[in-house]
């Protein structure tokens, strides 16, 4: 129990704009936790915005907080989805979040938005422009809401087609998206066609119509920074940790989900599509919970298992690998997580001049949590409801400071009009960016490819020249027989 509670009128008073909290950060940081102590100092609800904690049945796999943790808060939006259900789409996602909000609202309570799928939090956060009659995002990762799947692959078939074929498609009739794209991703392609389908315009027109429309709401707008952007007067607390605690914490975790049935869950997912297939029932595993982490990566012991030919110790060391590929794909995704706040989350604050809302907690060390997350988190929540002066992001901790710092210190704008993958031919690869693309013209990789080149086409060279010799030598060979053939026969001495 904290040391004393607010009343609920405090949390309830009239205000133009009413208060949100959301809770940010990567995977293993303790989102989970500080959102429901300041739902019980603030007399809050919780709205889940984790894509992957909304279906059910699968607690462990999708890192849901155990019922025994939630100290009897309310959670929305967790555990409500079917297995045999894909996760919402961003726009059901949107929809559904707002309602509750004000819903929340209504009863005079704070609603704290928590979850890792940050596309998801962040729709939730900006009030977009329209442009058409579909809610659009700012940035293009965040997709136009789509129509249902079967309604969409009765009226446009192309769009369940290969990839490249859809790739080829786009660049028809958007080729400014179909370059900004990896040719390997599916979604942002098969959206980028279904927005051109959907609206009668070229995906990179619509975005390009949104930011100008944005940008004049903002120039236009004289009742302070940020007012009309943000939906709510919102704080959002990135709970963050030193990048190799945190990697130490997520194999330790790992392990620990393993413990407490990992293995259960995604098996019973495994047979799940093997039930499926056999009833000639195709499933899509690059979508929904398919996707998450732990069931794709033990997948294939599961496979070693039915297939029965296997020692024992081969299935242990090949179940000691697929964990240590769940460990590996659970720190790439925290990079991710963070990744999406240092980059989009910042760039959608900065854009209403609203980065002072954004503070950083250091959950570094566990064993002060409640000097380094519950009392400042108290504290300035506590602020935001009392309409009190916010302190300076950076004073909250070194961390902070480091963290925010080094953001404030790159570009914080982006030519949308100039970026594109770039494919390197030597190696074949395709980059993103160019922030990517630097990088791989200097990896060890990268030149060794060019070493490897410069020798075969060294070596291509020389058969070419060796080749050359040897036409050219039998072709005199062949004009000093030709000649001696055309020579008249001698006389005979007399």
């Amino acid at each position: 129990m904290f040391r004393y509670l607010f009343s609920s009128s405090s949390t309830s008073r009239p205000s133009a704009m009413q208060s949100l909290v959301a809770v940010v950060g990567a995977t293993g940081t303790g989102k989970s936790k500080l959102a429901v102590e300041i739902a019980s100092r603030f007399n809050g609800e919780i709205i889940n915005g984790d894509a992957m904690q909304m279906y059910r049945g699968l607690p462990i796999i999708t890192n849901q907080i155990p019922i025994e943790e939630r100290n009897g808060i309310p959670h929305h939006l967790i555990s409500c989805i079917d297995l045999d259900e894909e996760a919402w789409r961003i726009g059901i996602f949107r929809k559904e979040c707002l309602r509750l909000i004000n819903d929340i609202h209504a009863r005079g309570k704070l609603p704290v938005l928590v979850g890792g799928t940050h596309y998801y939090t962040q729709s939730v956060l900006f009030q977009d422009s329209l442009v058409t009659r579909e809610p659009l995002s700012f940035d293009e990762e965040i997709d136009l809401q789509p129509t249902e799947d079967a309604k969409t692959a009765a009226k446009w078939p192309i769009l369940d087609a290969e990839p490249e074929v859809v790739l080829r498609k786009l660049r028809e009739v958007d080729p400014a998206m179909a370059d900004r794209w990896h040719p390997k991703d599916r979604r942002k392609i098969r959206r980028s066609l279904e927005i051109y389908f959907q609206t009668g315009k070229p995906a990179s027109q619509v975005y390009a119509e949104q930011r100008q429309l944005k940008q004049a709401a903002a120039e236009s707008d004289t009742s302070g920074p940020g007012a009309g952007q943000l939906r709510f007067d919102t704080m959002l607390l990135w709970v963050h940790a030193e990048k190799p605690i945190l990697n130490e914490r997520l194999n330790k975790r790992v392990g620990v989900m393993i413990d407490q049935g990992l293995l259960s869950e995604a098996h019973r997912m495994w047979t799940y599509i093997q039930d499926k297939e056999a009833q000639g029932i195709s499933v899509d595993q690059t979508r929904g919970v398919w996707v998450s982490i732990g069931f794709k990566e033990l997948a294939p012991y599961f496979d070693m298992l039915r297939d029965g030919t296997k020692t024992k110790k081969e299935l242990e060391d090949l179940k000691e690998l697929c964990v240590e590929l769940v460990q590996t794909a659970t720190r790439q995704y925290a990079g991710s997580q963070i990744k999406w706040i240092r980059n989009k989350l910042w760039t959608g604050l900065a854009r209403v001049g609203m980065n002072s809302r954004l503070f950083v907690l250091d959950s570094t060390n566990i064993g002060k949590w409640t000097e380094n997350i519950t009392e400042p988190s108290e504290r300035l929540v506590e602020a935001l409801l009392t309409k009190k002066t916010l302190p300076d992001p950076k004073t909250l901790s070194e961390l902070a400071r480091t963290t925010l710092e080094a953001r404030e210190a790159q570009p914080q704008s982006i030519d949308h009009n100039t970026v594109k993958c770039i494919t390197c031919d030597v190696c074949h690869k395709t980059m993103t960016n160019e922030e990517q693309w630097q990088v791989h013209i200097h990896s060890s990789g990268h030149k060794r490819a060019l070493k490897s080149r410069a020798k075969k086409t060294a070596r291509d060279e020389y058969l070419r020249k060796r080749q050359e010799s040897l036409e050219n030598d039998q072709k005199a060979v062949l004009g000093t027989e030709d000649n001696d053939s055309e020579k008249p026969p001698k006389q005979p001495v007399e």
